[in-house]
């Protein structure tokens, strides 16, 4: 899935302004500007539109981790270099706080049957047997089901 709309669907979604994205970035470890926060917001085809790194992103969703559970003790995580689409679900479901059943629940909601085994899959590391890729129809699908639980649609 593209950083950008995973961005713009985390604002909408949260109803995030602007100033309160570039104190998320900052937090995560990126001090963002407002020009940079909004060329990223542009959509597709837009001139202006700038792409969205997997670092930045990165800073985003560490950032969206503090705000939302606290900032850990200690050395703050820094931004990875790469992201796929696994550790993205992996922070948003830290982020958030969710149990299993939570992100099962979640995806009743949009008519998608999970069970714990296909959830525990995504979340292991890319070495361990029962390792699955999270493609991006499914990362498309929980941030959706997100976006009915925190928006209402």
């Amino acid at each position: 899935m593209q950083n950008n709309k995973i961005l713009r669907q985390l604002r909408y979604t949260f109803d995030y302004g602007d100033d309160k994205m570039m104190e998320l970035f900052a937090s995560g470890g990126y001090q963002a500007t407002r020009a940079e926060v909004s060329d990223w917001l542009k959509p597709e085809g837009h001139e202006e539109n700038k792409e969205l790194y997997d670092k930045e992103l990165s800073a985003f969703l560490n950032g969206f981790i503090n705000e939302k559970r606290g900032k850990r003790e200690g050395e703050q995580p820094k931004p990875e270099k790469s992201l796929n689409n696994n550790l993205i679900f992996r922070k948003l479901k830290i982020a958030l706080n969710l149990k299993d059943t939570d992100i099962i629940e979640l995806f009743k909601g949009v008519r998608m049957n999970i069970g714990k085994h296909e959830i525990s899959a995504l979340l292991r590391k890319p070495g361990q047997r029962q390792y699955r890729v999270c493609h991006d129809q499914f990362l498309r699908t929980f941030i959706q089901a997100l976006q009915m639980k925190y928006r209402g649609h």
